[in-house]
């Protein structure tokens, strides 16, 4: 039985070595989040700055986020993303997250039917200024690192800043893609 089941099981696994991006992190740096992030202020629409490279954007740009708070709690979120150019064909995945911290500062976030098993990725808040118009977003595996605003451009201050605060977390942020945006 147990030899049936790794015959099974390891094809999967293999293959979803495969499709996961390299790890960009040093495990042993801290990885703290923010306190705290109110959801009703999070919402909206955000531009990617930067992010690793991963094969669900590849060769995206006009790269944008948008969430929206659902009244059981949920978060619906849809990405876009323009294939190309900013002017490229649209496409756009469609998913849900749900807070997995009491401060919604760490998110489980799902583009895949619920009936696939472990299709969650942990989405966490690592920084977010005050006005809620840049955030730098990780996870612990250190497969996934975005920037994101909500604008189509930053300040170099502000883009500075926060890759600072992903090298400080063990990120490699030299890794970083900045996908065209359309102007501000």
């Amino acid at each position: 039985m147990r030899l049936r089941a790794a015959v099974l099981i390891a094809p999967a696994l293999a293959l979803a070595a495969c499709v996961l991006p390299p790890k960009q992190r040093d495990s042993d740096a801290p990885l703290d989040t923010v306190a705290a992030v109110d959801l009703t202020r999070y919402a909206g629409l955000w531009y990617e700055i930067a992010r690793y490279d991963h094969r669900f954007e590849r060769d995206c740009h006009g790269v944008t986020a948008e969430y929206a708070l659902r009244d059981d709690g949920r978060i619906d979120v849809v990405n876009t993303c323009r294939k190309g150019a900013v002017d490229g064909p649209v496409t756009a995945a469609a998913g849900g997250a749900r807070s997995v911290s009491d401060g919604n500062a760490k998110l489980k976030v799902r583009f895949a039917p619920r009936w696939i098993p472990f299709a969650e990725g942990d989405y966490w808040v690592l920084e977010l200024d005050a006005a809620y118009e840049t955030a730098l977003i990780g996870e612990p595996g250190g497969r996934f690192l975005w920037i994101l605003a909500r604008t189509p451009k930053i300040s170099d201050a502000r883009l500075e800043a926060l890759k600072a605060a992903a090298t400080r977390r063990g990120y490699d942020v030299s890794a970083l893609i900045y996908p065209d945006q359309p102007p501000a």
